[in-house]
Order: C-alpha cells, then sequence, then structure tokens
C-alpha cells in the first residue's frame, strides 16, 4: 500500500489508525505536535541569537566606545556613537522609562503565550525577534544605571538625521515588519491561511 494513502481502524484492523469527529487522525495530532515543537524551538534559537548579539555588541560598546569620540562608517552618514537612552526612539519619553520596562515585560508575555499555538515557520522568525528584542532591551532596564526598572539602554548605531538605536530595537522592527506582511498576507501563528 502507498504512503500516502491510511487506513482507518475497523474492528477488524484494530491497529490501524483512529479518526476523532474532526477526521483527524493519531498520528496527524503526534505530527502537528512534533511541527509546534520545532516552530517553537526555531522561536527560542531565534530569540537566544538575537539577544545575544545584542548584549554582546552592548558589551563592548560600553567598554569601548563609550566616552570615546564617534566612529565613523560611512563618513558622517553612519557612525559608531556610544548613547545611554533612558527613553524611546528620539529619546522620546526619557520620564517614563518604568512604562517602557512594563511594555517590553509585556511583549515578552505576550509572545510566550502566542508561541503554545506555533504551527508556522515564519510567525516563529518573527516572534524570535520580538523576544529576543525585548528581553534585550529589558535587560538594560533591570540592570543599568541610574537603577531597577529605570536603566537606560545602550545605543550606538547612528546614522545621519535619525535615531540612535541597538541591535535590539532592530530585532524588534524586522519582527514587526515580518508581522505585518505576514498579517497582511493572510497567514496565522497557528499555520492557518485565511484570505479574505
Amino acid at each position: 500500500m502507498a504512503e500516502a494513502e491510511r487506513i482507518i481502524g475497523t474492528p477488524d484492523n484494530p491497529e490501524a489508525e483512529h479518526t476523532d469527529e474532526g477526521g483527524s487522525t493519531a498520528a496527524d495530532a503526534a505530527v502537528n505536535a512534533g511541527t509546534g515543537k520545532r516552530k517553537i524551538l526555531a522561536l527560542v534559537a531565534v530569540a537566544i541569537v538575537a539577544y545575544l548579539l545584542d548584549l554582546v555588541t552592548k558589551m563592548i560598546v560600553v567598554a569601548k566606545l563609550e566616552h570615546q569620540p564617534p566612529i565613523d562608517i560611512i563618513g558622517d552618514w553612519l557612525q559608531f556613537r556610544a548613547l545611554r537612552n533612558a527613553g524611546a526612539a528620539f529619546g522620546f519619553g526619557e520620564a517614563f522609562t518604568v512604562i517602557f520596562t512594563i511594555i517590553a515585560a509585556g511583549v515578552i508575555v505576550v509572545v510566550i503565550r502566542l508561541a503554545r499555538k506555533l504551527y508556522s515557520l515564519p510567525w516563529a522568525i518573527a516572534l524570535g525577534l520580538l523576544l529576543g528584542g525585548a528581553l534585550g532591551n529589558l535587560t538594560d532596564r533591570i540592570f543599568r544605571a541610574p537603577g531597577v526598572f529605570e536603566g537606560a539602554v545602550v545605543d550606538f548605531i547612528a546614522p545621519k538625521h535619525f535615531a540612535v538605536f541597538n541591535l535590539a530595537d532592530s530585532a524588534i522592527v524586522c519582527g514587526g515588519i515580518l508581522i505585518v506582511i505576514l498579517s497582511f498576507k493572510g497567514l496565522d501563528p497557528d499555520g492557518t491561511v485565511h484570505k479574505d
């Protein structure tokens, strides 16, 4: 019998697969569970890579670049310049550092909740980028001066006429853009595709 065919359980064949009322078999459920675990592993792997890249680059910036003149990468169009940012992008909201800390923690909680029904690799990548970026900036908010939940984020990528940012910010933005694209294409985190 070809591999694509499947025998549904009968009294004469008790070892055959059984279906539920929706027509899916126990094997389908096992495959879905394995697929879901692989997608969660992909999410975690992307998050770890994004987080570690952010953490290592910030450590280098603090050790080598802080209190030093900017380094020109592409003339004055792109520089590496150490900056401590207590607020959001463009230095907005420096008085609300605790709020940004709570928002970052909230993003992490939402990503973890979504991961439970994750069966899409593109969504795993997008959520992994969000998670890694949020963890990167949250680490700064918790452990850097001036204090717990009030720490200033280390930024260092400085394009001309634009905000100074870091790799965590880049991961968050890329993850957000990917989520918007996936939503427009009708792909849900659980792998279903709907067309409006």
